[in-house]
């Protein structure tokens, strides 16, 4: 058995069989539990009543095995005499890796958890702003558990952490100067969430803009105005300017002003107003609060005010659709006439 004791690259070979018997092993190890993961486990998680586990078995199973081929590494490496040099280099980059999986195991968890439990939770609560603050927490702790990660990877393979940060202290500083306005909307977004000024699908009106909200992020806010178009605003605008909220008040008044023609007689002015009471009655987008009247005379038309409101759950313009053309189709049918600008003209001949 001398040959065994043979010096290869500064190592009797019995060493080197050691360390490949053991990456050896770690592979068969490592199929083995995938083999587990893919079948003995998914069938017995397959029987439970939540998919928690079985999501979590399918994105751990990889990392797991990866995990423990990399102890293998790490005991092949302890079990070798290798040069300073390169013992410190092949550790470094062993629990460097190491580090990076545990960390891919632990933010897998959590996003798993987050996903799969917590979520649908807020899905079926009425406040729709939780939907949308859930990713939002979700990709911070991700973030979180990353940089700890990192750091903690960073101290184990030498590199002095608490040197470094001191190091970045200037230019930590510049960068939160240069960074000043983004820590601002983050912040602000923060008390979006936190207030809860408005939710998700709110009709609003800031800055100008007036507008469905569709997305509440850290940084901004998109509405989608009436014209359609997409607006994204900074979320400090929401702190530091008057926020209407259209959605939250009762109801949503609407005026119209109509217009008769001068030849309407009082029963076809009486008619009109009746008119306007039946389709507030009989609407279901609106409430039954109006006001309908004779208000005064025009310089071409009997003018009648017809305010009414629509209800907070009815989407405003369709529902002044439907009364304006309930108005139009009725006008029409009792022959009552709308005014448009007219001038009389008096001819008077002089012999």
């Amino acid at each position: 058995m001398e040959y065994l004791d043979q010096d290869i690259l500064g190592n009797p070979l019995k060493n080197w069989i050691i360390a490949f018997s053991i990456l050896g092993f770690s592979y068969v190890l490592g199929k083995v539990i995938f083999w587990m993961f893919s079948n003995v486990l998914q069938k017995i998680t397959a029987k439970t009543k939540n998919k928690l586990d079985d999501i979590l078995l399918i994105k751990l199973q990889r990392p797991i095995t990866f995990l423990v081929v990399l102890i293998a590494v790490l005991l092949s490496i302890k079990s070798l005499s290798l040069t300073k040099n390169i013992e410190v280099i092949s550790l470094n980059i062993t629990y460097l890796l190491f580090t990076i999986v545990i960390t891919s195991i632990i933010s897998k968890v959590i996003d798993t958890v987050i996903s799969e439990v917590i979520l649908p939770i807020t899905e079926k609560s009425e406040n729709s702003f939780d939907n949308h603050l859930v990713p939002v927490i979700q990709k911070a702790i991700r973030a979180i558990v990353w940089s700890m990660g990192i750091i903690i990877g960073l101290d184990n393979i030498g590199f002095d952490i608490t040197a470094m940060i001191a190091g970045l202290g200037i230019g930590g500083l510049a960068l939160a100067l240069a960074a000043q306005d983004s820590v601002k909307n983050i912040f602000a977004g923060v008390m979006i969430f936190l207030d809860k000024p408005f939710r998700i699908k709110d009709r609003i009106q800031i800055s100008g803009h007036d507008g469905v909200v569709e997305e509440v992020g850290l940084r901004s806010t998109r509405i989608r105005t009436l014209q359609g178009r997409v607006v994204t605003i900074p979320n400090c605008t929401f702190t530091e300017s008057s926020v209407i909220n259209v959605t939250s008040q009762p109801a949503l008044k609407v005026t119209i002003n109509l217009g008769l023609t001068y030849d309407t007689d009082e029963k076809g002015v009486q008619k009109a107003i009746d008119i306007l009471k039946d389709i507030v009655l009989n609407e279901n987008a609106i409430t039954n609060d109006y006001v309908a009247g004779f208000n005064g005379f025009g310089d071409f038309s009997l003018n009648i005010l017809f305010m009414y409101y629509v209800k907070p759950e009815s989407h405003w313009l369709d529902s002044q659709t439907l009364v304006n053309k309930e108005v139009l189709r009725r006008f029409n049918k009792e022959g009552l006439e709308f005014a448009f600008p007219t001038h009389t003209i008096f001819k008077k001949e002089i012999n």
